[in-house]
């Protein structure tokens, strides 16, 4: 291939990014704030451009400046990455509107999958299996809002429809709770995502959280990558992903990547996708899609040798897939632990002065990171420095070389979680696996008692 690639992103994925354009014979533009004008994405890339300060709203996130960034370099493709720009349909309409072509999908996909209500109904035409709940949005009224509760079953969850990342969401235990429980959920979906709309759904109280990845072309071909397990969370924020999901029949994650598969060719969708459910029981339930890459994309990767932001590219530049169904089929395990700048028992932030950055090796040991030894950790964005990934022909072995990995990683000059990573992956319930989602909570308040 030949063209040059603006990644509209910073840290450890758009190091990731810019590897897999250099990979394929592409150039690459960093833009950058001014806060990080040395991060190694930045030194490494073919041109570089500071296009604001260091707040996010002044530089990542203003597309205007990004866009106009691409052609005062003569940059034909964008990548957003995760986060930031990467699931805002306007901003994908306007690369596309502006004559560059978008690496992920189309704005009208974006906005379908945003809408939490559109997208589920998208999905219960195309017989994906979802949660119990409303047929659509609330009504106004609270009789009727009770009569839907009661028919669903109690407890109920409340969720935005424009919501994600854990946001916007209210258990209510009962009937009489639930009017105030709704009004207050209104109020903070409009005050954070600019919809008060809402739906409501069984709540699942000892689930599972299971991914599918998906990968799909233009001409009609969409491929299920197979299942991510990514349970280990905390305020509804990843911690530990691995792939496949343990204890589930190989034939049911079969079964459910075709029916995802099948959804995307529906709803015309290109690039890569994550279609995200809650198990329970042996009950697979369709929470979200997340039409973008996501952080813990390198356990798929590692299992099935395909690389996932490569494909995006070729997806991207309008060429078909030449994997097939048939020639996906993973082998073996892996496991990622997200490695972030934080105090491990307040988790709150911690920016400062890397002194010290030792990252583990040996075979099967991936780390994805932008930091070195005299970084300095911005207070502006998000605490993720970097991430831990190994495989191994079995579960066991992958968790084996992850607690070696996770041993041999020393930092200082600021705190982090590499203390938390230790103590879990010498935990009993985690090893055995099948975690539901409230584990890793629950077993934080028992280690705060011991």
């Amino acid at each position: 291939m030949s063209g040059r690639v603006l990644i509209a992103n910073r840290g450890e994925i758009a190091l990731r990014i810019q590897r897999a354009c250099r990979m394929m014979g592409l150039e690459t533009v960093a833009v950058h704030s001014d806060a990080d004008r040395d991060s190694r994405h930045v030194l490494n890339a073919d041109i570089a451009l500071c296009i604001g300060p260091a707040s996010l709203q002044r530089s990542y996130l203003d597309a205007e400046a990004i866009i106009l960034a691409a052609r005062a370099t003569g940059a034909s493709m964008i990548h957003p990455g995760y986060g930031l720009l990467s699931e805002n349909a306007d901003f994908a309409q306007a690369v596309e509107d502006a004559g560059l072509v978008f690496i992920g999908p189309t704005a009208a996909s974006i906005r379908l999958m945003g809408d939490k209500i559109a997208a589920k109904q998208a999905m219960l035409a195309a017989g994906v299996p979802c949660v119990p709940g409303s047929s659509g949005a609330l009504p106004m009224d609270p009789t009727e809002i009770a009569s839907i509760a009661s028919s669903v079953g109690y407890p109920v969850i409340i969720k935005a429809a424009g919501g994600g990342g854990g946001r916007g969401m209210r258990v209510v235990q009962n009937e009489a709770d639930l009017a105030q429980a709704v009004q207050m959920t209104a109020q903070e979906a409009g005050q954070a995502f600019g919809n008060p709309t809402l739906y409501l759904e069984r709540f699942m109280s000892t689930p599972r959280h299971i991914e599918i990845q998906v990968l799909c072309d233009t001409h009609g071909n969409a491929l299920s990558l197979g299942a991510r397990d990514c349970s280990v969370q905390r305020r509804h924020q990843k911690v530990v992903e691995e792939a496949p999901a343990p204890g589930i029949p190989e034939q049911a994650i079969i079964d459910l990547g075709e029916r995802c598969a099948q959804a995307c060719r529906q709803i015309g969708y290109r690039g890569a996708g994550t279609f995200e459910f809650l198990y329970e029981d042996g009950i697979f339930a369709f929470i979200e899609m997340n039409t973008r890459l996501q952080v813990e994309h390198p356990v798929t990767e590692m299992t099935t040798g395909i690389d996932i932001v490569c494909e995006q590219i070729r997806i991207a530049q309008g060429e078909a897939l030449t994997i097939r169904q048939s020639d996906i089929v993973p082998i073996g395990h892996a496991v990622e632990c997200r490695i972030n700048a934080e105090d491990p028992e307040s988790f709150t932030p911690s920016p400062g002065l890397i002194t010290r950055w030792d990252l583990p090796g040996g075979p099967w040991v991936r780390v994805d990171t932008h930091v070195v030894t005299g970084n300095r950790v911005q207070p502006y964005y998000d605490s993720m420095i970097g991430k831990i990934i190994t495989y191994g022909p079995t579960r066991a072995l992958a968790l084996a070389r992850m607690r070696v990995a996770l041993a041999e990683m020393q930092v200082e000059g600021i705190s982090t979680n590499l203390s938390l990573h230790r103590s879990l992956f010498e935990d009993q319930g985690f090893n055995e696996g099948c975690v539901d989602i409230h584990y890793l909570e629950h077993w934080l308040e028992r280690e705060k008692k011991l």
